[in-house]
């Protein structure tokens, strides 16, 4: 027998219901039956009359009638459990195979997520180390810089200084120039001298 579609466990537990129901309304009716045969025996016992015995055997009938249709809604009721039941298995079996798969799913990206971690760390600790790596090297720069202004600044004296120095050469070069300049004159001037007291001695002879 057909069945809608999204079947529930709610579905599933309402057929039960019904299906224990029908089961209940059957044996009411077996019981009820029983007694009615019970009667008629009792009846054929006391000599009833032919009408009470017609209607206790009508009543029986009809029981009978509603107790075939009974069976023929609990056979269709228990088809539906039956079907039912199928469909919670295969829904069941088909839950356990997503639940694996999530699983595996979410495992797989809870060990993506961990290497994505590991490697997130491994970054920031080579981060770190290249970050310490150029202070250094920007400490040693600074350094080199310092002695660099240093050592222009001690060139920038020395060159001053021999600035200084020249100039005193160059003072002492021409003092030395003018003095021998002076004494040249002098001693041509005292050899001169000579030579004329040298020429007027022979004469005063």
């Amino acid at each position: 027998m057909a069945t809608p579609l999204g079947w529930s466990k709610a579905g599933s537990g309402s057929v039960c219901l019904a299906f224990d129901q029908l089961r209940d309304v059957i044996e009411s009716q077996e019981e009820l039956i029983h007694q009615l045969r019970n009667v008629m025996v009792l009846q054929d016992e006391n000599f009833v009359s032919k009408e009470e015995f017609q209607a206790v055997e009508k009543k029986l009938v009809e029981e009978k009638a509603a107790h075939a249709k009974t069976k023929v809604l609990l056979a269709k009721e228990e088809e539906k459990l039956q079907f039912a039941l199928g469909e919670v298995e295969v829904l069941s079996k088909q839950l356990e195979k997503e639940k694996l798969a999530f699983e595996k799913a979410l495992s797989s990206v809870k060990s993506k997520v961990l290497q994505e971690s590991s490697k997130k760390d491994q970054l920031i600790t080579k981060c770190n180390e290249i970050e310490s790596h150029i202070i250094k090297q920007e400490d040693i720069l600074n350094g080199k810089e310092n002695e660099i202004k240093e050592l222009q600044q001690v060139i920038s004296q020395q060159k001053q200084i021999f600035r200084n120095h020249m100039s005193d050469f160059r003072i002492q070069k021409q003092q030395e120039s003018y003095m021998a300049q002076v004494l040249d004159q002098k001693h041509k001037k005292a050899s001169g001298t000579r030579q004329a007291r040298s020429h007027q001695h022979p004469r005063e002879k």
